[in-house]
């Protein structure tokens, strides 16, 4: 018997189980402080009204001979996946039902989309980067390059036609950093994939924060994207589903390379080590869509967005460079006099007793910076911000 060796070239601890780590060990030895956290980017408040009654429903359903599910589809059940395609729709995109793959979640799908490609692939993510597109291909053995995200292009780096991808990480908006894209620059993007032969692995887990009718809050808006994308979308930060866990993937059909077609290779993949979300959540999650969910949950978006605009509001008081918080729930700020991430998050720990995560986690690239999330309840980000002015303030 012999281990995956790969597990041991990534980081011994998950980027915000440390932060986490740091955070209780300072409350441990600070008895009676209140350390107040806009790290993890864990949301705060309660499901929707209308979801809980969908889930209430389905519970009764559980217990009735007549309404009682089993085992349901690996795909999803029609009438979840049904409200789905009904909420491209309303964005003016069509898809087809079988292109629509429920899940626990895009972090889940994000990790497993990989058994469909050949471990020869080469991937290309930006940097700074969410860790889980990075650590699943240091566990499979993949070849990781890096596209340069920095203060100079906004965080937003364009494909380099000098360089080779077969698997191309975009987040928009942005994790950490809050940037988003363009359509015009998803094209690029879009162009670069089909002219390389490349897949496109588009996460979409913030679109419902996308206010400018400038920015994209779906690959599938950009023309040619049908041939090279597939996007993963969460209800985690759309509908506070973090800890109900559910998800959803979209694989056009023509998405194929010679023979293989990637919806059918990740219908077959699903089949064999999947066996779907439980019917209660999927219930709740197509409560979502409803006319009722659809305002319930947008008024629980507001309380997030008005967190994020505090805060960059903030930042711009204290003159501090930023990207995100108009189109996105987090905050990516340049540390104050040149400190490290981690200097910076201990400073603000130790004298504000305000938690953060450090940028150099998310890559090199992101030294030098930190993260700030809105997903916080409207108090504790009043409170926090109002800390850290008063530490920062010159």
């Amino acid at each position: 018997m012999n281990f995956n060796l790969n597990f041991n070239n990534i980081a011994e601890n998950y980027l915000f189980a440390e932060v986490a780590n740091r955070a209780s060990a300072y409350a441990s030895s600070h008895v009676g402080s209140r350390v107040l956290k806009l790290g993890i980017g864990d949301v705060t408040l309660p499901l929707a009204p209308e979801v809980i009654k969908a889930l209430h429903a389905a519970v009764d359903d559980m217990s009735k001979k007549e309404t009682f599910q089993g085992y349901g589809p690996y795909e999803g059940y029609d009438f979840l996946r049904e409200s789905i395609r009904g909420y491209y729709k309303s964005r003016g995109i069509e898809l087809a039902l079988n292109e629509i793959f429920v899940s626990d979640g895009a972090k889940s799908d994000l990790g497993n989309i990989l058994d469909i490609f050949s471990t020869n692939n080469v991937v290309l993510v930006p940097d700074p980067v969410y860790p889980v597109y990075v650590d699943t291909n240091i566990m499979a053995g993949r070849k990781i390059i890096y596209a340069d995200a920095t203060a100079e292009n906004g965080f937003l780096p364009m494909p380099d036609s000098s360089v080779h991808a077969d698997v191309i990480y975009i987040c928009s908006p942005n994790n950490p950093t809050g940037a988003a894209y363009t359509r015009e620059a998803l094209k690029e993007w879009v162009d670069y994939a089909n002219r390389e032969g490349a897949v496109i692995l588009y996460d979409a887990a913030y679109e419902c924060f996308v206010r400018d009718e400038n920015l994209a809050r779906s690959i599938f808006e950009v023309d040619g994207a049908r041939e090279c994308a597939i996007e993963f979308c969460s209800f985690s930060k759309t509908a506070g589903f973090t800890g109900t866990r559910c998800g959803y993937t979209v694989i056009p059909e023509q998405l194929k390379k010679g023979s293989c077609s990637a919806n059918k290779m990740w219908l077959r993949r699903q089949s064999t080590k999947f066996n779907g979300v439980p019917y209660i959540v999927q219930r709740g999650a197509a409560a979502v869509f409803t006319e009722k969910g659809q305002k319930e949950i947008h008024e629980n978006l507001e309380v997030y967005k008005r967190n994020a605009a505090l805060i960059a509001k903030a930042m711009d008081e204290l003159n501090i460079w930023y990207t995100g918080g108009k189109n996105s729930p987090y905050i990516w700020l340049k540390c104050p006099d040149n400190m490290g991430s981690w200097e910076f998050f201990d400073y603000l720990l130790n004298n504000a007793e305000v938690v953060g995560t450090p940028g150099a986690g998310f890559g090199k690239n992101g030294e030098g910076f930190f993260r700030l999330t809105a997903f916080g309840s409207e108090e504790v980000t009043a409170e926090a911000v109002s800390r850290i002015k008063k530490l920062l303030k010159k």
